[in-house]
């Protein structure tokens, strides 16, 4: 769908925007299939704002050729329970060619009960990018299914911004080998994974007593 001059006249971005506060959902529709890729991802943010955004329309983003269109649906799409379509959409994003994307599948996935697990724990073990590692490693610990925590296990082994996720992940689970691994990460070289892992051991959380 292109913007018709004749009709509609061309949108700006700022009407895009406006729209979304406004509730007018007929220039946010015509945002998302227009041939600029940062107007069709303000017209997903445009139509969430409004109340109209539909599964579909996060779905059809998924798959679109501009990654900032793309990292947007992922986000939106948390908005939603995951599930058909869309969860197979959002999951085959964990192995976009943009990393960015995958951090932001996997941040949406880690909302919901029905994520791949298996699918997670190797974006968290082996994908080439921290971010999309230290996200995986999170929204493992979001979803708290024990069979996750293997891979958490072993990023507490990755550089420090992993390291501080996996340990704040470790509250999501329980025994001798979680108390193991924080007592480890007490004395990690970095500060912040060190702090965390006190604050855990001190407090014995829910989970870890």
């Amino acid at each position: 769908m292109r913007d018709d001059p004749a009709t509609h006249g061309p949108i700006r971005l700022v009407d895009v925007v406006v729209a979304g506060h406004r509730g007018d959902v007929e220039t946010a529709l015509r945002a998302v299939g227009s041939d600029d890729p940062r107007l069709r991802e303000v017209a997903l943010g445009a139509l969430a704002r409004a109340g109209a955004l539909e599964a579909a329309t996060v779905e059809r983003a998924l798959r679109d050729p501009d990654p900032a269109v793309r990292r947007r649906a992922c986000d939106l799409a948390a908005m939603f329970q995951l599930s058909g379509p869309l969860l197979a959409t959002v999951r085959a994003a964990l192995f976009d060619p943009d990393a960015l994307v995958v951090e932001a599948a996997c941040w949406a996935l880690g909302e919901s009960p029905s994520a791949p697990v298996d699918e997670l724990m190797s974006t968290a073990r082996s994908h080439a990018d921290a971010r999309a590692r230290e996200a995986a490693v999170a929204a493992i610990g979001s979803i708290g299914d024990p069979r996750g925590l293997p891979a958490v296990l072993d990023a507490l082994g990755d550089r420090p911004t992993v390291r501080r996720r996996a340990v704040v992940a470790l509250a999501a689970f329980d025994g001798e080998e979680v108390r193991a691994a924080l007592r480890r990460g007490a004395a990690d070289r970095d500060w912040q994974v060190r702090e965390v892992a006190e604050i855990l051991l001190d407090a014995g959380g829910t989970t870890l007593e």
